[in-house]
């Protein structure tokens, strides 16, 4: 490559360090307001269509709204069909190994029709973009790759489509150090349910987790602008929103001079008029007894919290860096039920952890015979690279770690059975999805505390809040008649 070719690329060519994500400076982070599509790009994808295919958790979801606002904001469409789409872009998890095992297959399979249609604008973003070996392997194997973003500058993604789209070179622009907090970006929402973002980042570093690499440091967005944004939602008439965070339980902790936590934002959110509010992800250390007390005051916030455990064993935890003990955990989940006796409680557990005995491994499972979860996500621990558990001697043979996930399932199907028991011939308020993915001849919906429910009814129902006398009960299931509408003498569990 000559010099002026090397000079032309590097115009293009931002990547991301993850020895300047592990830098946590103290700057000031700005709210800036003026986040409209230029002028010379509004009109640029006029005739165009976009494929955007999302991995990952319900923050990748939310970004992906965005994305798609911004292109729609541009002028492109929507489409399904992937030959005909002028932009693909893969909105990418870095969570598990597993994960990018996927995206880099579908950019296998995506080389062929790059190479059939040679004007489609590829790109990769989100959290694996911000990996720097992630970027590294794609420059270097997948140099059909037109376009790489990452979780930091996603407002920028006019500019870049603009940039990609007439440059001969990858444009790779990849922030590794947080940018500011970027309002008023167009999202394109759909259905009965929203997502709204209350902050950004997480300063809790889990030896095991890529998030703090990914996401940056803990960014909380304005009571003042999280709350208008809801009321906008309302407004719309959305029946549920889900705040999110990757420690929503954290917001407001990075405010100067200003005492507003986590707790008033959902008191707050209670005086506005919208039926259900959800959130995720909480953290245990985070829980404090002002949150339990507004969320025993229900109103539209749920029954229903994810709690996120990771292990039973307080040797284990602090191995992960978790900063709380088994005893802690137990202490918390005993307040939480006080004073939300029908609360239903979910988490997340990791087995095969570095160093986990068998010893270490049944508290795990004695721990989910005291708490009693309604549900949880399992998953066999697999090393990230950049993260301090990576380091460690990842020493449970792979046979035993599926033999301790299998143990672990079989309590999850035990206990969510148990927990499904109790609906038995009550009537409930369900959310309706639409038309069951199963069964074309049932609705499927949720109740407040996100249990999955069939029904037969009329597919119009899709977005209302109807009552559904629960008549069958499985593991993962229930199953109902719906009640006529005039039907107020209902008990919601």
């Amino acid at each position: 490559m000559t010099k002026k070719q090397e000079k032309d690329y590097a115009q293009y060519f931002q990547a991301p360090s993850l020895k300047e994500a592990k830098s946590r400076g103290k700057e000031e982070i700005h709210v800036l307001y003026d986040s409209g599509i230029p002028d010379d790009m509004k009109r640029f994808g006029e005739g165009k269509t976009y494929l955007l295919q999302t991995y990952g958790c319900q923050m990748n979801e939310h970004d992906s709204e965005t994305i798609a606002g911004l292109l729609e904001a541009m002028g492109y469409e929507a489409t399904d069909d992937r030959r005909s789409a002028d932009v693909i872009l893969l909105n990418t998890c870095a969570i598990r190994e597993n994960a990018e095992d996927k995206v880099f297959g579908e950019l296998g399979h995506l080389k062929t029709l790059k190479r059939e249609h040679p004007n489609l604008v590829l790109g990769v973003c989100g959290c694996m973009s911000q990996e720097e070996s992630v970027v590294n392997k794609i420059t270097k194997k997948y140099g059909f790759v037109d376009l790489i973003f990452g979780t930091h500058n996603i407002h920028r993604l006019p500019h870049l489509l603009k940039d990609a789209t007439f440059s001969k070179e990858m444009v790779v622009e990849v922030w590794s150090k947080e940018g500011d907090i970027v309002e008023n970006l167009p999202k394109k929402r759909e259905g009965m349910r929203a997502w709204v973002n209350i902050m950004y980042g997480c300063d809790k570093f889990c030896t095991y987790c890529i998030v703090p690499y990914t996401r940056g440091k803990e960014r909380s967005r304005l009571p003042e602008d999280v709350i208008a944004e809801i009321r906008d939602i309302a407004r719309q008439g959305f029946t549920e929103i889900t705040l999110l965070g990757q420690n929503v339980n954290a917001y407001g902790k990075d405010f100067e001079g200003r005492e507003y936590t986590f707790a008033d934002l959902l008191a707050d959110v209670q005086k506005i008029d919208i039926p259900r509010v959800r959130f995720t992800t909480s953290h245990p250390r985070d829980f404090d007894d002002h949150l339990i007390a507004v969320l025993a005051e229900r109103g539209n916030m749920v029954e229903h919290i994810h709690l996120p455990v990771q292990s039973g064993s307080s040797e284990i935890l602090k191995q992960m860096g978790r900063k709380y003990s088994r005893e802690h955990y137990l202490q918390l989940v005993r307040k939480i039920k006080t004073a939300i006796p029908d609360v239903v409680l979910t988490t997340d557990i990791i087995v095969g952890f570095p160093g986990e005995t068998e010893e270490q491994f049944a508290e795990t499972l004695s721990l989910y015979d005291e708490v009693e979860f309604a549900s949880a996500f399992t998953f066999i621990y697999s090393p990230r690279e950049g993260t301090p558990a990576a380091g460690m001697q990842d020493d449970v043979p792979v046979e035993v770690k599926k033999e301790r996930l299998n143990r672990l399932n079989e309590f999850v199907s035990k206990y969510s059975l148990k927990d499904n028991q109790r609906y038995a011939d009550q009537i409930i308020e369900v959310l309706v999805e639409g038309v069951s993915k199963t069964n074309e001849q049932m609705l499927s919906g949720r109740s407040r505390t996100n249990k999955l429910i069939h029904f037969a009814g009329n597919a119009s129902l899709t977005g209302k809040l109807v009552q559904v006398k629960v008549t069958g009960v499985q593991t993962f299931l229930l199953k109902g008649e719906l009640v006529a509408s005039d039907h107020h003498n209902y008990q919601e569990v």
